[in-house]
């Protein structure tokens, strides 16, 4: 049996709170560094504020937060939802992936891969008709992740700074 053979995929819940702040203080971070001006500063604590955010997430019946856990550690989290029609945006009721990070030492080992298709497979149960996501631009790995998995660019976000 390998090390990947162990891992579980399951239902985030508040035990995972201080881990998932972690990881999302981390794909601020990470988004930071992209570009300062058009993503948000991470401030000093960002665990925190994102922990609650995503703990206002777990009751949502519409929200999905899954972990990767393996011997009790958190390797990653997806966070998906199922998104209403937009006329906004021009488009149907869809499922969407918002965030989809893995640890470091977990990349990999098929721990992206495994979040990915599990948040697919329980928006396709929802019955939504596609799924979307962002990936920032410069993130090459997370791109061709998702193009591995079937999803193809349809959109290109334009920032013009104003100050």
């Amino acid at each position: 049996m390998n090390d990947a053979d162990d891992i579980t995929i399951r239902r985030a819940n508040k035990r995972d709170l201080q881990a998932l702040g972690l990881l999302g203080a981390s794909l601020m971070r990470i988004h930071f560094t992209f570009n300062e001006r058009r993503f948000m500063a991470p401030g000093d604590h960002p665990e925190h504020g994102y922990a609650d955010f995503l703990e206002a997430q777990l009751s949502d019946p519409e929200m999905l937060v899954l972990v990767a856990e393996q011997r009790a550690a958190i390797l990653g989290y997806v966070y998906a939802g199922i998104e209403p029609q937009s006329f906004k945006e021009l488009r149907e009721r869809a499922g969407y992936i918002h965030d989809l990070l893995v640890t470091d030492a977990s990349r990999g080992q098929g721990v992206g891969p495994r979040l990915l298709e599990a948040a697919v497979d329980w928006l396709r149960e929802q019955g939504v008709p596609r799924v979307l996501l962002w990936t920032a631009a410069p993130n090459e790995k997370a791109r061709k992740l998702f193009a591995a998995h079937g999803f193809s660019p349809t959109m290109v976000e334009m920032t013009r700074e104003l100050s």
